[in-house]
């Protein structure tokens, strides 16, 4: 819990800031997104609540850590449903294990995210996926737990951004995590998580 409490610390400071700041730049009340709405790059803070799902005999409760750089790549599609954008995306994740046999999983994860720009909105819907490799302090000889430290991870997630203005936006989303050895191991359990996710977009 000592934990949790950190990370929620610094993830309303990290979020309280730059809202503090944005609170004082001018917005204009008539907003209407165009192309200068797809940002050629970005970087991202975001913070998840994850509980374990399917298939695993423990109760698994994880806090995770993303931070994120994001370029944007291919044409910005100006009409219809899928009016948007593409974006390439590196992370880097730390996740302290609050309840498991584990007790931390860090790693890294590239995929692909799709930005849907509604005409005249500040929200901006968004579907991502991805696939990385990390470690984890495995305990084999526990039930359900991680056969092997080295681990591949599959991350994907689905929400909406807020534009506070031209730099800044807020994200709330939901995000889900597969974490396996890829069969390198027998028995592999996996761990399949799942939880709601928040965060800070800076956009350059």
């Amino acid at each position: 819990m000592k934990i949790l409490r950190i990370l929620l610390v610094f993830l309303l400071g990290s979020i309280c800031a730059p809202l503090a700041r944005a609170a004082g730049d001018h917005v204009s009340t008539h907003f209407t997104p165009d192309d200068s709405d797809a940002p050629s790059f970005e970087m991202a803070t975001e913070t998840a609540y994850m509980l374990g799902i399917i298939n695993n005999p423990n109760s698994y409760e994880i806090g995770a850590q993303f931070i994120t750089a994001r370029w944007r790549f291919g044409p910005v599609y100006p009409e219809g449903f899928f009016r948007g954008y593409n974006q390439f995306y590196f992370s880097g994740v730390a996740e302290p294990i609050l309840r498991g046999p584990e007790n931390f999983y860090y790693g890294i994860s590239i995929g692909l995210r799709y930005n849907f720009l509604l005409r005249g909105s500040r929200f901006i819907p968004y579907v991502s996926g991805g696939v990385g490799l990390g470690w984890i302090d495995s305990h084999a000889n526990v039930n359900g737990a991680q056969g092997q430290d080295f681990t591949f991870n599959v991350v994907s997630a689905a929400g909406v951004s807020y534009k506070i203005n031209d730099r800044w936006k807020a994200n709330l989303g939901l995000v889900f995590e597969h974490l396996s050895n890829g069969g390198q191991t027998d028995p592999n359990p996996s761990l399949n998580l799942l939880g709601p996710q928040i965060g800070l977009t800076c956009s350059f």
